[in-house]
């Protein structure tokens, strides 16, 4: 099944962006305290001084040195169909303190985002530490009830989408990579939004059907073992009739068939006895009903001395029938050794019998897959040609989350900044503007961040580029070109064009495009080399300018 351009974005017709996909995502999926400072800062006043917010995660996950942004189009239709519903006013009423005042909640039943911006780096793009994933400017009170929810859709997304990232780059370009951790996720919520996820990171196709639909991500599935272990024997099959491919006859005993052909590779160089008849009747009644796409899992018994030459007996009836079998599911065992004589089996089938193609059918790996098994394979040596991959992959086993956070730098066109003992913690103040410069190989150099008002890096012209916050650590660039990161995907009232949500498919192939532009060392799974990220040399005066000004003095007695 090829992808298809389903779900998002927005209707053609007249531009309105549909709501969120989950409907659990209203404004009430959000912390108390949002709402009891939204209702502090309209006591006093303030709710519609104009604020600036920025959302960013402070260190790349699995030990890796880059992650992959995603979330963004949730964000944008949340913020699009933002309103409180009556009754969810009525339960913020029981929720807060009964001496809130009444005049509060005739505001929340007026509020929607119509006076906010929204700038973010495109959805898809691979992103670092500190650089603003996000810009959220307008009346603080309703920013405020922006950040659990925005958190929420980008924390997972951004995790989720860097570990298919990180089993691609693992399994290798030419590898197929297909998600199965439907049964394992974290809720249907968590099913379906890694299953998009993890395609926008690099993966080929999903088991979830509701993903397929919503998304139009790839599907793929054949059987379980239980389908295997339904039969009993050959004689369960009733109707053994097969019409030929290209429509000119009808085998009426396609199971006498696929005994003469075992028979064939029983003699063939003695190798092997008797095989589980009812795994063969399985295997029978399945390319009866599926004879264009026939692939077998094939270690519900015995891999070599059954579950094989039953496959191989099979595949080759329906090619006397004009079909092509696809292949087999390892889903146990020790996948490099099987996947190999497997493959030396169907090589030995295509000289024998002089089958051409026969040696390459596709073999599917599964069994509780993950990055560290899929290096080991690589480094034993393997024939898998799939990885069907679940539980470690949709639920971020390596890492429970990104950790996300969405910092005020900016209010009434003061900026501000949070301080900490832990200097990671320090936020960047002041509304800014992000950009990747390229050097002559073009690879990505650096990211750097100026001040809003500062000229932008130009092409040929050397930028000195600072670390945020360690004195020493300073380069100088030359960029070859340089690339604006932070576009406009919700525009408020401020007249500025609106970025179109591109389908997902478009999304992924902005994750694959950019990861391939990186440079190998930044990539590597032992000791990547840290992606830098700096400020101009205006903006890290301005930090340690500010961070001396808040900072309360001691005294020492």
């Amino acid at each position: 099944m090829e992808a298809q351009n389903n779900g998002p974005s927005e209707r053609a017709s007249n531009g309105v962006i549909d709501g969120p996909t989950n409907p659990m995502v209203t404004p009430l999926l959000n912390d108390l305290y949002q709402f009891t400072m939204a209702y502090a800062y309209w006591k006093a006043g303030k709710h519609q001084e104009r604020a600036v917010f920025d959302l960013y995660f402070r260190k790349n996950p699995f030990g890796g040195e880059y992650t992959v942004f995603s979330g963004l189009e949730e964000c944008i239709r949340f913020i699009a169909n933002f309103k409180l519903a009556e009754d969810e006013i009525d339960f913020i009423r029981q929720s807060l303190s009964t001496s809130c005042e009444e005049e509060f909640f005739d505001y929340l039943r007026g509020l929607d985002c119509s006076d906010v911006e929204v700038y973010a780096i495109p959805e898809g793009s691979v992103v670092f530490p500190k650089i603003p994933l996000l810009r959220v400017e307008g009346p603080i009170a309703a920013v405020q009830l922006l950040e659990t929810p925005f958190v929420n859709l980008i924390n997972f997304a951004s995790l989720v989408s860097t570990n298919a990232a990180r089993h691609r780059k693992v399994a290798g370009k030419s590898k197929t990579l297909l998600e199965f951790g439907l049964r394992r996720a974290q809720g249907p919520d968590g099913g379906v939004g890694a299953s998009k996820y993890c395609y926008l990171g690099g993966f080929d196709a999903t088991s979830n059907v509701a993903a397929g639909k919503l998304f139009g991500i790839p599907l793929r599935g054949t059987h379980s073992h239980a389908f295997v272990s339904s039969y009993m024997s050959l004689d369960e099959i009733t109707d053994k009739s097969l019409r030929r491919k290209d429509g000119s006859s009808t085998c009426e005993d396609f199971v006498s068939l696929v005994q003469t052909w075992l028979s064939k590779i029983q003699l063939l160089n003695g190798v092997f006895g008797e095989t589980n008849q009812s795994e063969l009747a399985a295997f029978t009644s399945y390319a009866l009903a599926f004879p264009d796409n026939f692939l077998a899992l094939v270690d519900t018994y015995d891999v070599m001395r059954s579950g094989i030459p039953n496959f191989c007996a099979v595949a080759l009836a329906l090619g006397d029938l004009g079909y092509k079998a696809a292949g087999i599911r390892l889903d146990s065992g020790d996948l490099a050794y099987l996947s190999c004589q497997a493959r030396k089996f169907f090589c030995s089938i295509e000289n024998e019998f002089r089958v051409p193609g026969f040696g390459k059918l596709i073999i599917t790996a599964s069994n509780d897959l993950n990055e560290e098994t899929l290096d080991a394979l690589n480094k034993q040596g393997h024939e898998v040609d799939a990885f069907g991959i679940g539980t470690y992959l949709v639920t971020c086993y390596a890492q429970a989350a990104l950790g996300v956070v969405f910092k005020l730098v900016e209010i009434n066109n003061q900026p501000r900044i949070k301080l900490s003992e832990d200097v990671s913690k320090v936020s960047i103040p002041c509304k800014k503007r992000s950009y990747r410069l390229f050097g002559r190989e073009g690879y990505p150099l650096v990211d750097i961040m100026t001040g809003e008002n500062e000229p932008s890096p130009k092409v040929g012209e050397r930028i000195l580029c600072r670390h945020p916050f360690q004195e020493s650590k300073r380069a100088y660039v030359v960029p070859q070109r340089v690339e604006e990161l932070l576009k406009c995907y919700w525009p408020g009232k401020s007249g500025k064009t609106r970025e179109t949500l591109p389908p997902l498919k478009e999304m992924r192939e902005r994750c694959i495009n950019q990861l391939e532009q990186m440079r190998p060392d930044h990539m590597r799974k032992l000791n990547p080399t840290p992606y830098k990220v700096s400020v101009s040399a205006k903006l890290y005066d301005f930090i340690h300018f500010l961070w001396l000004n808040e900072a309360p003095v001691g005294e020492l007695q």
